[in-house]
């Protein structure tokens, strides 16, 4: 549920049967969260964030309603330009060297620019879309290789380096960049 406040913005309703409290928090966009118990109506979530406006502005950090459309906006656009790239990329190494996926996920996750299962589903970050394409292509050629080696063993290593043999300065470039959009 979305509860639309003129000073917050749109304030994310998190119903959660476990909850037996309302809790306040700041989601990754920036947005006010609210976790309330299952059978909480709207009307009661607005009174309370009503009740508890003063607390929310001194110990939460909410973003400007503004800038939350402006990351979504962001967001979409970087989603776009993923869809139109990052599968194709990938499918391009991964026939060049011989690797076989079973699905390409992209996120946006804050904290990692991609991730491989052992169900062999590769997951990029949207956020790939903000680097350099030889960091882009790094971070696909890593999660490939993580298809036969699951750990960050020297055999993993091995086989990135014979594919990317600058894979050591990548993989420090990359840590300058921020995956979270």
């Amino acid at each position: 549920m979305l509860i639309n406040d003129k000073e917050f913005g749109e304030v994310i309703v998190r119903k959660s049967p476990l909850s037996r409290n309302i809790k306040f928090s700041v989601s990754t966009s920036g947005r006010l969260q609210m976790s309330v118990p299952k059978f909480t109506s709207e009307f009661l979530a607005k009174r309370f964030l009503n009740a508890n406006r003063k607390m929310i502005r001194e110990k939460l950090p909410v973003k400007d309603p503004n800038s939350q459309r402006s990351r979504d906006y962001q967001k979409k656009l970087l989603m776009k330009k993923a869809k139109e790239y990052l599968p194709y990329r990938l499918e391009y190494y991964a026939k060049l060297y011989g690797y076989k996926y079973d699905k390409c996920r992209l996120t946006h996750a804050n904290t990692r620019w991609g991730s491989c299962s052992s169900n062999r589903t590769i997951s990029l970050n949207i956020g790939l879309m903000k680097v350099p394409e030889p960091l882009r292509d790094y971070v696909i050629l890593h999660e490939l290789a993580h298809l036969n080696h699951m750990d960050h063993s020297k055999a993993f290593w091995a086989e990135v380096g014979s594919h990317d043999k600058n894979y050591k300065l990548h993989e420090k470039r990359i840590k300058m960049f921020n995956p979270g959009v």
